[in-house]
């Protein structure tokens, strides 16, 4: 049975910056959890950070891939400096899937770590950038399909293809 990474927040997991959940009701994560399929994570909880804490954001309107590259760092919004605990946790996560032979997640969007169509600037003014966050960019580089919450359709659609011809775009 192939297993789904899914960020843990959308699982009802108080693991947000602010403490909070953004639980998803949706059938479909329902019927994975019942069959067993997801392995929840959180990057920023994973590497030490606390559940409640500072946003955090991508500077300069950099990607997950700048980070990664180290061209580019993660600050939370009281000005520290969190770009290896970032690091660190999507560097778990990739092992995670590793290990589990992952070939899909469900990622928060909009997260500076799990973002996958888009994170934020760096401003802390809410202007988004169509940029992955650095566990997005470390799975896609690990060659894991990424889905956000709002592509779940989608990823069970993928996750069909996965299981009766192991995931293979056509030539």
């Amino acid at each position: 049975m192939q297993h789904v990474l899914v960020s843990a927040c959308l699982l009802g997991v108080p693991v947000r910056y602010n403490g909070a959940d953004v639980a998803s009701n949706s059938d479909i994560l329902q019927r994975w959890i019942q069959d067993g399929r997801i392995i929840a994570v959180c990057p920023e909880v994973d590497a030490g950070l606390p559940a409640r804490r500072p946003p955090a954001e991508v500077s300069n309107a950099a990607s997950g891939n700048g980070v990664l590259a180290g061209t580019a760092r993660v600050f939370e919004k009281t000005g520290s400096d969190v770009t290896r605990e970032f690091v660190a946790g999507a560097e778990r996560v990739a092992e995670v899937a590793r290990q589990h032979g992952i070939r899909l997640a469900i990622l928060k969007e909009g997260s500076p770590s799990c973002g996958s169509s888009f994170t934020y600037d760096g401003s802390f003014t809410g202007v988004r950038i169509p940029a992955p966050g650095v566990t997005a960019a470390r799975l896609i580089k690990a060659g894991v399909r990424i889905f956000s919450e709002t592509q779940l359709a989608e990823a069970e659609l993928f996750l069909a293809k996965i299981e009766t011809d192991g995931g293979l775009e056509p030539a």
